[in-house]
């Protein structure tokens, strides 16, 4: 499953990135109701942190990655000081 995002403008909903799917493939949405005090990412602030997201994959798809429990252990022990 992908999860992808998009916008509705003229009362359609328009996917922001490309997609590859064959006609008559089946796709879930889920509307995201942000919260009154949440601050909304502009389409250039979402589009950094989204190319941010896709280098820290990439890197992890490379062996560049930190594993998880390592990374939990550090903040463990830095806490403990």
């Amino acid at each position: 499953m992908s999860l992808l995002h998009g916008r509705v403008q003229d009362g359609r909903i328009v996917i922001e990135e490309a997609v590859n799917l064959p006609d008559g493939a089946e796709v879930r949405l889920e509307l995201v109701e942000p919260a009154d005090d949440e601050e909304q990412l502009d389409v250039e602030d979402r589009a950094r942190l989204e190319a941010a997201i896709a280098a820290g994959r990439q890197q992890i798809a490379e062996g560049k990655g930190i594993p998880a429990e390592q990374v939990v252990g550090e903040l463990w022990a830095a806490h403990r000081r």
